[in-house]
């Protein structure tokens, strides 16, 4: 197979190194030209994935166009903010490629300004007529670039066979696929996770221990459960890679931006300044807000997830947040 992978970022570059180590035709295409020229220059990243040398057979593209012409595949691995443009700018350019069978979001969010899941914004721009959907799970990019053991989920509602065939050629001995067709299942437990990484940031910077946060990565969990099989996401899905396995990996890797994130906003530095200061994006803070609003649209009350949107746009203290938590009228455990 031949293999696109736009935007050059940790997660992007790792996927490219792996593909290409795997045997087949991949290129890396950075979004700036400059970016381009200097890792095919170089041969690694060290911006953001150092100290992986890129594999011989992995190709940089400096322009779309001509490394989607005879793509099966492209991997969308932008922000989530920048996947409409990005995707726009791809079809423009898919006019030209013969093969070009499905895209695939490595992003972790809502798009902010319409709150829909990758798979749906790419449908739109890219076409219904093209297969879409995730490659997802717990996934520190260093791990993956080196081949450290793994699992991840793909989920694209392509046909069975095809499904089964790209899952294969993704598959390596130190990486393996489990494929689904539950596209809003993956997408939302890939997005929802980085929220509640938040709140573990939080809960550790604040030293609440090893009780709080095992109480708070359960709860999370069932609010997960909740609004996805509200959504239409299979219960199952959740209890898989691309839920409780990216939530674990999330929320307890040191190497997590989204729990580093929120250790910086429990040692008091604001929302803004936090993100500010990170060199990737926290994908949790504008999932809190767009999750929120999907939450208020269909009343469906999550509590940690309430708590989260107010420390981050509302202002308000995370003492004061636990404190509501815990004061929280007493039930069953369902």
């Amino acid at each position: 197979m031949n293999f696109c992978v736009v935007g050059a970022g940790a997660w992007g570059t790792a996927i490219a190194v792996h593909l290409a180590k795997n045997g087949f035709s991949a290129t890396l295409v950075p979004r700036r030209y400059e970016h381009a020229l200097e890792l095919s220059t170089v041969r690694k990243n060290d911006d953001y994935l150092p100290g992986i040398t890129f594999p011989d057979d992995l190709q940089v593209g400096c322009s779309l166009k001509p490394a989607l012409m005879e793509c099966d595949y492209v991997f969308f691995a932008c922000p989530s903010h920048a996947l409409r443009n990005t995707c726009r700018e791809s079809a423009l350019c898919a006019g030209s490629s013969w093969q070009l069978k499905g895209a695939i979001a490595l992003c972790k969010g809502l798009e902010p300004e319409t709150n829909l899941f990758a798979h749906e914004v790419m449908s739109q721009e890219m076409g219904d007529a093209m297969a879409t959907g995730y490659l997802t799970g717990p996934s520190h990019a260093h791990d993956i670039a080196v081949g450290k053991p793994g699992a991840m989920s793909l989920g694209l509602n392509l046909e069975q066979e095809a499904l089964n065939d790209l899952r294969d050629a993704i598959s390596s001995s130190s990486l393996r696929i489990y494929s689904t067709n539950d596209l809003i299942g993956v997408a939302l437990g890939s997005c929802l996770k980085n929220v509640y990484a938040i709140a573990t940031g939080i809960s550790d910077g604040l030293g609440f221990g090893d009780n709080a946060r095992a109480a708070l990565l359960t709860r999370s969990m069932n609010e997960m459960v909740s609004l996805g099989c509200r959504l239409g996401g299979r219960q199952e899905t959740f209890f898989g890679l691309s839920g409780f396995g990216d939530l674990i990996g999330t929320c307890m890797g040191e190497w997590s931006r989204n729990r580093n994130f929120g250790l910086k906003v429990a040692s008091g530095e604001s929302p803004l300044a936090a993100k500010a200061e990170q060199i990737t994006v926290v994908e949790g803070y504008g999932a809190a807000k767009c999750f929120q609003e999907k939450c208020h649209n269909i009343e469906i009350e999550m509590p940690i997830l309430n708590e989260i949107f107010h420390i981050l746009y509302r202002g308000k203290q995370p003492a004061k947040a636990l404190e509501d938590l815990m004061g929280r009228k007493l039930k069953e455990e369902r």
